[in-house]
């Protein structure tokens, strides 16, 4: 056994040694899945147990309860001390009782007006599964009374009123409120769409906060839809909206399409770019694809006539215009 230091000649002594800086990146050993928008879409789509319904239902009603008769003890006893005082809490209280009546009222129209659109979608999907050109002309007429008073759609129906005899199968008629009507109303939902996206995947990129990209997923998807709701007519309240997102991602879940990310960033981003993107960043992508199929699948449930398949929008082409740009600036 030799004792002190070990002296070992290298063959070539103007090799240099291996930089620290040139070796390989350490590769994420999980690829990016979407977490934010799964968790968001879970809790989206989450029904509430009957005995959590009655639970909150009796809860409100206790508390609804115990506050106005608190309310109404109080402006009693302030009409009896000071009188002038009393009676205008008393105006106040009914001031606000009148705005609750009138919040719920818009409440019940907004979930009308959602109504209706489902009413008007489902006719013409039973006027082509009949292949009737009778119902389609009332799906027709239906139509042009939901945009009625809607400036921006006057022209659509205008030509769509001249050119409706023309057309002598339900197919055709469809294409024809497609191309016609509903196609500005189509580009203004996908616009709405691409900057959600762009928005749940840049939040997601750049705040690596617990819970923060979830809140953002989860208000980012809210707002699409109910503006998604609103270019088609069924401008929706709190209610309605929540509603209206719960219908979208329960179809989601069920359907597993919010579980599926990687699958549509490959294609238009490359094969491998998944694997060379940081962490955060490729996290922040696949959310980003995954809040577009979430908005193509609420302009399906708010649009009220079904796609045509000249017609269906593409989710791929939807990322790629809504990540394209967020994607180039980010991996240069």
């Amino acid at each position: 056994m030799t004792k002190g230091p070990v002296l070992i000649d290298l063959d070539d002594e103007t090799q240099e040694a291996p930089q620290v800086a040139d070796a390989p990146p350490v590769p994420d050993l999980v690829a990016p899945t979407g977490q934010a928008m799964q968790m968001a879409a879970r809790v989206a789509a989450r029904k509430p147990s009957p005995l959590s319904k009655w639970f909150w239902g009796l809860a409100m009603a206790v508390l609804g309860a115990m506050v106005s008769v608190a309310a109404w003890d109080f402006a009693n006893s302030l009409i009896l001390r000071m009188p002038i005082l009393g009676w205008a809490m008393t105006g106040l209280l009914g001031a606000f009782v009148v705005v609750l009546l009138l919040i719920a009222i818009r409440e019940i129209a907004a979930i009308g007006r959602l109504s209706r659109i489902d009413g008007v979608r489902q006719a013409a999907d039973t006027a082509l599964a009949d292949q009737s050109l009778d119902q389609a002309r009332a799906v027709m007429k239906r139509l042009d009374a939901l945009y009625s008073g809607r400036e921006d759609t006057r022209w659509g129906r205008e030509r769509l009123a001249e050119r409706t005899s023309d057309q002598f199968d339900a197919i055709a008629l469809m294409d024809l409120a497609e191309a016609e009507l509903l196609a500005p109303l189509d580009a203004a939902a996908l616009r709405e769409v691409e900057v959600a996206a762009r928005q749940v995947a840049t939040v997601t990129a750049l705040v690596p906060l617990a819970l923060a990209d979830v809140a953002t997923a989860l208000t980012a998807s809210l707002r699409m839809i109910r503006r998604i709701a609103e270019i088609y007519g069924g401008r929706a309240g709190f209610l309605g909206s929540w509603r209206l997102t719960r219908a979208v991602f329960t179809h989601l879940v069920a359907t597993g399409a919010v579980a599926v990310g990687d699958d549509l960033l490959e294609p238009i981003l490359g094969g491998s770019i998944l694997s060379r993107l940081s962490r955060r960043f490729g996290e922040g992508l696949v959310n980003g694809a995954l809040s577009a199929r979430v908005g193509i699948a609420a302009m399906e449930v708010c649009r009220p006539l079904p796609f045509s398949q000249r017609h269906q929008p593409s989710v791929r082409k939807v990322i790629k215009n809504a990540l394209g740009g967020l994607f180039s600036k980010g991996s240069e």
